[in-house]
């Protein structure tokens, strides 16, 4: 067999991670992630200086408390 000799271009994929393709992808997961959870979740997305960013969150109180007595978010990522 042949030896293949690979370098990944840094700056490539930090474009495809920036891309809008991927904001694209990651808003669709951040907001099934929301979905799954219920009502008092919240969602956002930013591009950082690396790649995009998805976040979910338990923005009213009941949302809080359900999420810190039953781990909400986390089951919803299932």
């Amino acid at each position: 067999m042949s030896k293949m000799d690979f370098k990944l271009n840094s700056n490539g994929v930090a474009d495809l991670l920036k891309s809008k393709g991927m904001q694209d992808v990651l808003k669709g997961y951040a907001a099934g992630i929301k979905n799954k959870s219920g009502a008092g979740y919240e969602q956002d997305m930013h591009v950082g200086k690396n790649r995009a960013n998805a976040r979910v969150w338990a923005e009213t109180s009941q949302a809080k408390s359900d999420n810190l007595k039953n781990n909400t978010i986390l089951k919803s990522v299932k």
